[in-house]
């Protein structure tokens, strides 16, 4: 889990998605080290940051994104039907 705690993120998921989040929690979290469902998301969340750095940013990390910069919440249905055409 980082070390600096000020800055946060709220993941949503479905409710199968998050039914089976917290089954392999309860299952197998503890044999795994993980002390909470938040740190096994973020540990999930951070596996892919790393291989999305490796595969788009030749293994480097990306200059930071300050809070605010990204759009808040879902995108809505009519913005995800134009993002699939």
């Amino acid at each position: 889990m980082s070390k600096n705690k000020p800055a946060s993120f709220t993941p949503y998921f479905s409710q199968t998605d998050a039914d089976q989040v917290r089954a392999a929690f309860l299952a197998a979290g503890h044999e795994e080290g993980y002390r909470s469902v938040t740190d096994l998301i973020e540990a999930a969340v951070m596996r892919e940051v790393k291989r999305l750095q490796r595969k788009h940013n030749n293994g480097r990390k990306w200059e930071p994104v300050a809070p605010g910069t990204l759009r808040p919440g879902r995108r809505t249905l009519e913005e995800e039907k134009h993002r699939a055409l």
